[in-house]
Protein backbone atom coordinates (compact mmCIF):
# COMPACT_ATOMS: atom_id res chain seq x y z
CA UNK A 1 0.00 0.00 0.00
CA UNK A 2 1.16 3.29 -0.67
CA UNK A 3 2.37 5.71 1.85
CA UNK A 4 0.16 7.64 4.32
CA UNK A 5 -0.09 11.12 5.37
CA UNK A 6 -0.40 9.51 8.78
CA UNK A 7 2.94 6.97 7.99
CA UNK A 8 4.62 10.12 7.45
CA UNK A 9 3.81 11.93 10.78
CA UNK A 10 4.90 8.85 12.83
CA UNK A 11 7.76 8.05 11.37
CA UNK A 12 9.16 11.63 11.74
CA UNK A 13 7.74 12.11 15.20
CA UNK A 14 5.32 14.90 14.02
CA UNK A 15 1.75 15.50 14.31
CA UNK A 16 -0.39 15.29 10.81
CA UNK A 17 -1.40 18.87 10.57
CA UNK A 18 2.74 19.67 10.76
CA UNK A 19 3.16 17.14 7.65
CA UNK A 20 0.30 18.74 5.82
CA UNK A 21 1.44 22.22 6.36
CA UNK A 22 5.02 21.22 5.41
CA UNK A 23 3.63 20.67 1.96
CA UNK A 24 0.88 23.29 1.86
CA UNK A 25 2.55 25.89 3.55
CA UNK A 26 5.98 25.54 4.24
CA UNK A 27 7.19 28.89 5.48
CA UNK A 28 5.45 28.06 8.59
CA UNK A 29 7.19 25.24 9.30
CA UNK A 30 10.69 24.99 11.84
CA UNK A 31 13.63 24.42 8.85
CA UNK A 32 14.82 21.24 10.80
CA UNK A 33 11.05 20.15 11.20
CA UNK A 34 9.99 20.71 7.64
CA UNK A 35 13.54 18.64 6.46
CA UNK A 36 13.09 16.01 8.73
CA UNK A 37 9.20 15.62 7.22
CA UNK A 38 10.18 15.84 4.26
CA UNK A 39 13.65 13.01 4.11
CA UNK A 40 10.83 10.65 5.92
CA UNK A 41 8.66 11.40 2.86
CA UNK A 42 11.26 10.72 0.36
CA UNK A 43 11.98 7.24 1.97
CA UNK A 44 8.41 6.15 2.61
CA UNK A 45 7.27 7.18 -1.04
CA UNK A 46 4.89 9.48 -0.16
CA UNK A 47 3.55 11.89 -2.54
CA UNK A 48 0.90 14.74 -1.20
CA UNK A 49 -2.84 14.32 -2.13
CA UNK A 50 -2.82 17.64 -5.22
CA UNK A 51 -6.69 17.66 -4.51
CA UNK A 52 -6.90 17.78 -1.32
CA UNK A 53 -4.13 20.05 -0.81
CA UNK A 54 -5.74 22.28 -3.48
CA UNK A 55 -8.85 22.06 -1.09
CA UNK A 56 -6.68 23.30 1.95
CA UNK A 57 -4.61 26.27 0.33
CA UNK A 58 -6.81 27.31 -2.97
CA UNK A 59 -3.94 26.37 -4.88
CA UNK A 60 -4.60 24.10 -8.14
CA UNK A 61 -0.62 23.90 -8.48
CA UNK A 62 -1.23 24.00 -12.23
CA UNK A 63 -0.73 26.49 -14.93
CA UNK A 64 -1.77 26.98 -18.02
CA UNK A 65 0.06 26.99 -21.06
CA UNK A 66 -1.86 28.35 -24.56
CA UNK A 67 -0.01 29.03 -27.87
CA UNK A 68 -0.82 30.37 -31.12
CA UNK A 69 0.37 26.77 -33.10
CA UNK A 70 2.41 24.28 -31.19
CA UNK A 71 3.47 22.86 -34.56
CA UNK A 72 5.44 25.94 -35.15
CA UNK A 73 9.05 25.29 -34.23
CA UNK A 74 9.10 28.63 -32.00
CA UNK A 75 6.73 27.60 -29.29
CA UNK A 76 8.51 23.73 -28.15
CA UNK A 77 11.34 25.01 -26.53
CA UNK A 78 9.12 27.94 -24.97
CA UNK A 79 7.13 24.98 -23.83
CA UNK A 80 9.71 22.89 -22.56
CA UNK A 81 11.49 25.36 -20.76
CA UNK A 82 8.07 26.68 -18.91
CA UNK A 83 7.63 23.00 -18.33
CA UNK A 84 10.71 21.98 -17.06
CA UNK A 85 10.39 25.19 -14.84
CA UNK A 86 7.54 24.93 -13.23
CA UNK A 87 8.42 21.15 -12.08
CA UNK A 88 11.15 22.54 -10.24
CA UNK A 89 8.62 24.23 -8.21
CA UNK A 90 5.95 21.70 -7.75
CA UNK A 91 3.52 23.11 -10.91
CA UNK A 92 2.45 21.40 -13.53
CA UNK A 93 1.29 22.46 -16.71
CA UNK A 94 -1.32 21.88 -18.92
CA UNK A 95 -0.55 22.64 -22.41
CA UNK A 96 -3.12 23.89 -25.45
CA UNK A 97 -3.00 25.00 -28.85
CA UNK A 98 -5.28 27.41 -30.39
CA UNK A 99 -4.44 26.77 -34.49
CA UNK A 100 -3.93 31.01 -34.48
CA UNK A 101 -7.74 31.25 -33.90
CA UNK A 102 -8.80 34.49 -31.62
CA UNK A 103 -12.23 32.51 -30.39
CA UNK A 104 -10.70 29.47 -29.63
CA UNK A 105 -7.80 30.98 -27.38
CA UNK A 106 -11.28 32.90 -25.21
CA UNK A 107 -12.80 29.12 -25.23
CA UNK A 108 -9.21 28.01 -23.72
CA UNK A 109 -9.25 30.49 -21.20
CA UNK A 110 -12.13 29.86 -19.67
CA UNK A 111 -12.35 26.31 -19.67
CA UNK A 112 -9.12 26.43 -17.74
CA UNK A 113 -9.96 29.18 -15.42
CA UNK A 114 -11.23 26.81 -13.11
CA UNK A 115 -8.17 24.70 -12.97
CA UNK A 116 -4.82 26.74 -12.74
CA UNK A 117 -3.89 29.26 -10.53
CA UNK A 118 -3.39 30.97 -13.66
CA UNK A 119 -2.38 31.53 -17.52
CA UNK A 120 0.39 31.66 -19.12
CA UNK A 121 -0.72 33.24 -22.87
CA UNK A 122 1.62 33.13 -25.76
CA UNK A 123 1.22 35.60 -28.95
CA UNK A 124 -2.28 36.12 -28.34
CA UNK A 125 -4.75 36.81 -31.23
CA UNK A 126 -7.43 38.91 -29.04
CA UNK A 127 -7.54 42.30 -28.85
CA UNK A 128 -6.62 43.72 -25.51
CA UNK A 129 -9.58 44.68 -24.50
CA UNK A 130 -11.11 40.55 -24.50
CA UNK A 131 -7.88 40.04 -22.74
CA UNK A 132 -8.08 42.04 -20.27
CA UNK A 133 -11.61 41.08 -19.44
CA UNK A 134 -10.21 37.46 -19.12
CA UNK A 135 -7.54 38.70 -16.59
CA UNK A 136 -10.52 38.95 -14.16
CA UNK A 137 -11.88 35.34 -14.21
CA UNK A 138 -7.94 34.03 -13.69
CA UNK A 139 -4.49 35.25 -13.32
CA UNK A 140 -3.09 36.24 -17.03
CA UNK A 141 0.72 36.46 -18.25
CA UNK A 142 0.83 38.05 -21.47
CA UNK A 143 4.01 36.14 -23.67
CA UNK A 144 5.04 37.87 -26.43
CA UNK A 145 2.79 40.73 -26.22
CA UNK A 146 2.22 43.61 -24.32
CA UNK A 147 -0.70 44.41 -22.95
CA UNK A 148 -1.59 47.52 -20.65
CA UNK A 149 -2.78 47.05 -17.03
CA UNK A 150 -1.25 43.18 -17.61
CA UNK A 151 2.34 41.52 -16.72
CA UNK A 152 4.26 40.53 -19.50
CA UNK A 153 7.18 39.02 -21.17
CA UNK A 154 8.35 40.30 -24.62
CA UNK A 155 11.60 39.91 -26.91
CA UNK A 156 12.75 42.51 -28.68
CA UNK A 157 12.11 41.93 -32.30
CA UNK A 158 11.82 45.46 -33.05
CA UNK A 159 15.70 45.37 -32.37
CA UNK A 160 15.79 41.94 -34.27
CA UNK A 161 14.44 43.53 -37.39
CA UNK A 162 16.41 46.37 -37.04
CA UNK A 163 19.73 44.40 -36.74
CA UNK A 164 18.38 42.43 -40.27
CA UNK A 165 17.87 45.46 -41.75
CA UNK A 166 21.29 46.82 -40.99
CA UNK A 167 22.74 43.84 -42.00
CA UNK A 168 21.06 43.71 -45.24
CA UNK A 169 21.49 47.40 -45.87
CA UNK A 170 25.73 47.15 -45.18
CA UNK A 171 25.76 44.43 -47.70
CA UNK A 172 24.70 46.49 -50.59
CA UNK A 173 20.69 45.97 -50.93
CA UNK A 174 18.86 48.56 -51.92
CA UNK A 175 15.57 47.20 -52.08
CA UNK A 176 14.24 45.31 -49.64
CA UNK A 177 10.79 42.95 -49.07
CA UNK A 178 9.22 42.25 -45.94
CA UNK A 179 7.51 39.26 -45.43
CA UNK A 180 4.60 39.76 -43.03
CA UNK A 181 2.73 37.78 -40.55
CA UNK A 182 -0.65 36.85 -39.24
CA UNK A 183 -3.17 39.51 -39.03
CA UNK A 184 -3.97 40.81 -34.85
CA UNK A 185 -0.05 39.91 -34.30
CA UNK A 186 1.92 42.40 -32.22
CA UNK A 187 5.40 40.43 -32.84
CA UNK A 188 4.25 41.33 -36.94
CA UNK A 189 3.42 45.06 -36.02
CA UNK A 190 6.72 45.75 -34.39
CA UNK A 191 8.49 43.94 -37.25
CA UNK A 192 7.12 46.38 -39.36
CA UNK A 193 7.41 49.49 -37.79
CA UNK A 194 11.07 48.91 -36.63
CA UNK A 195 12.06 47.52 -40.41
CA UNK A 196 10.26 50.87 -41.91
CA UNK A 197 12.40 52.49 -39.73
CA UNK A 198 15.61 51.32 -40.40
CA UNK A 199 15.00 51.68 -43.75
CA UNK A 200 14.19 54.98 -44.32
CA UNK A 201 16.93 55.86 -41.89
CA UNK A 202 19.48 53.62 -44.85
CA UNK A 203 17.58 55.73 -47.64
CA UNK A 204 16.50 52.52 -48.90
CA UNK A 205 13.34 50.99 -50.60
CA UNK A 206 11.15 48.76 -48.25
CA UNK A 207 7.98 46.62 -49.90
CA UNK A 208 6.05 44.98 -47.45
CA UNK A 209 3.52 42.24 -48.28
CA UNK A 210 1.24 40.37 -46.01
CA UNK A 211 -0.28 39.59 -43.65
CA UNK A 212 0.23 36.03 -44.62
CA UNK A 213 -0.38 33.36 -42.05
CA UNK A 214 3.20 32.07 -40.13
CA UNK A 215 3.57 28.57 -41.98
CA UNK A 216 6.15 27.58 -44.50
CA UNK A 217 3.36 27.32 -47.08
CA UNK A 218 2.76 31.40 -46.54
CA UNK A 219 6.03 31.48 -47.31
CA UNK A 220 6.09 29.92 -50.22
CA UNK A 221 2.66 31.28 -51.61
CA UNK A 222 4.41 34.60 -51.84
CA UNK A 223 7.60 33.64 -54.12
CA UNK A 224 6.34 34.90 -57.73
CA UNK A 225 5.29 37.82 -55.75
CA UNK A 226 8.23 38.75 -54.21
CA UNK A 227 10.65 38.24 -57.39
CA UNK A 228 7.87 40.60 -59.05
CA UNK A 229 8.92 43.58 -56.80
CA UNK A 230 12.96 43.64 -58.00
CA UNK A 231 13.73 43.11 -54.17
CA UNK A 232 16.98 41.62 -53.86
CA UNK A 233 16.33 40.55 -50.43
CA UNK A 234 13.46 39.77 -47.48
CA UNK A 235 12.94 39.64 -44.10
CA UNK A 236 10.70 37.42 -43.37
CA UNK A 237 8.22 37.04 -39.94
CA UNK A 238 9.66 33.98 -39.00
CA UNK A 239 11.55 30.92 -39.72
CA UNK A 240 9.01 29.34 -40.98
CA UNK A 241 7.99 31.55 -43.80
CA UNK A 242 11.82 32.30 -44.79
CA UNK A 243 11.86 28.70 -45.21
CA UNK A 244 8.93 28.22 -47.32
CA UNK A 245 10.32 31.27 -49.47
CA UNK A 246 13.25 29.71 -50.07
CA UNK A 247 11.20 26.43 -51.24
CA UNK A 248 9.49 28.60 -53.31
CA UNK A 249 11.91 30.72 -54.82
CA UNK A 250 13.82 27.98 -56.06
CA UNK A 251 10.82 26.54 -57.46
CA UNK A 252 10.69 30.10 -59.86
CA UNK A 253 14.35 29.58 -60.59
CA UNK A 254 15.59 32.31 -58.21
CA UNK A 255 18.54 30.88 -56.41
CA UNK A 256 19.25 32.06 -52.56
CA UNK A 257 21.57 33.35 -51.82
CA UNK A 258 22.97 34.59 -55.02
CA UNK A 259 19.88 36.15 -56.33
CA UNK A 260 17.89 36.90 -53.53
CA UNK A 261 18.87 37.04 -49.52
CA UNK A 262 16.45 35.59 -47.39
CA UNK A 263 16.79 36.39 -42.98
CA UNK A 264 14.23 34.81 -41.12
CA UNK A 265 13.55 35.48 -37.21
CA UNK A 266 13.75 33.02 -34.08
CA UNK A 267 16.08 30.88 -34.82
CA UNK A 268 14.62 27.58 -34.48
CA UNK A 269 16.22 24.53 -34.98
CA UNK A 270 15.02 24.62 -38.94
CA UNK A 271 17.02 27.20 -39.61
CA UNK A 272 19.93 25.50 -39.19
CA UNK A 273 18.95 22.61 -40.89
CA UNK A 274 17.87 23.92 -44.49
CA UNK A 275 20.65 24.38 -47.25
CA UNK A 276 21.01 26.97 -47.61
CA UNK A 277 21.36 27.75 -43.33
CA UNK A 278 19.26 30.45 -42.73
CA UNK A 279 20.40 33.74 -41.64
CA UNK A 280 18.03 35.01 -38.74
CA UNK A 281 17.22 36.77 -35.65
CA UNK A 282 18.09 34.41 -32.79
CA UNK A 283 14.82 34.94 -29.92
CA UNK A 284 15.87 33.28 -26.27
CA UNK A 285 12.24 31.14 -26.26
CA UNK A 286 13.67 28.67 -23.44
CA UNK A 287 14.65 31.86 -21.44
CA UNK A 288 11.00 33.13 -22.67
CA UNK A 289 9.09 30.80 -21.47
CA UNK A 290 10.90 30.61 -17.58
CA UNK A 291 10.66 34.20 -17.23
CA UNK A 292 7.23 33.84 -17.63
CA UNK A 293 6.37 31.05 -15.07
CA UNK A 294 8.42 32.94 -12.22
CA UNK A 295 6.11 36.32 -13.14
CA UNK A 296 3.29 34.14 -12.64
CA UNK A 297 4.17 32.42 -9.48
CA UNK A 298 5.55 36.07 -8.18
CA UNK A 299 2.44 37.91 -8.51
CA UNK A 300 -0.11 35.58 -7.21
CA UNK A 301 -3.50 37.07 -6.78
CA UNK A 302 -1.59 40.81 -7.88
CA UNK A 303 -3.34 40.53 -11.40
CA UNK A 304 -3.30 44.42 -12.38
CA UNK A 305 0.64 44.44 -12.58
CA UNK A 306 2.13 46.26 -14.88
CA UNK A 307 5.22 44.30 -14.79
CA UNK A 308 7.39 44.00 -18.42
CA UNK A 309 9.88 42.41 -19.18
CA UNK A 310 12.10 42.48 -22.07
CA UNK A 311 14.53 40.00 -23.45
CA UNK A 312 16.97 40.97 -26.18
CA UNK A 313 17.59 39.44 -29.32
CA UNK A 314 20.55 38.99 -31.71
CA UNK A 315 21.62 38.72 -35.61
CA UNK A 316 22.76 35.40 -36.14
CA UNK A 317 24.80 35.53 -39.98
CA UNK A 318 24.63 32.29 -42.19
CA UNK A 319 24.58 31.45 -45.56
CA UNK A 320 21.36 32.70 -46.63
CA UNK A 321 22.65 36.35 -47.16
CA UNK A 322 25.18 37.74 -49.00
CA UNK A 323 26.16 40.78 -51.56
CA UNK A 324 22.83 41.75 -54.02
CA UNK A 325 23.61 40.51 -57.59
CA UNK A 326 25.48 43.08 -60.04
Amino acid sequence: MPATIRDVAKVSGVHVSTVSRTFSAPHLVNPATRARVLDCAEQLGYRPNRAARALITGRTHNIGLIVADIANPFFPPLIKAAESHARGRDYHVFVADTNEDATVEEELVLALAKQVDGVLLCSPRMSNTQIERLSRDVPLVVVNRPVPGLPAVVMDVAQGARLAIEHLTELGHRHIALLGGPRGSWTNREIRRSATIAARAAGIELTVLGPNPPTEDGGSAQAEAIARTGATAVLAYNDLMAVGLIEGLEKVGVSVPAQMSVVGIDDTALSRRTRPMLTTVATPTAALGRAAVDMLLAHGDDRRTTALITLATELVVRDSSSRPPS
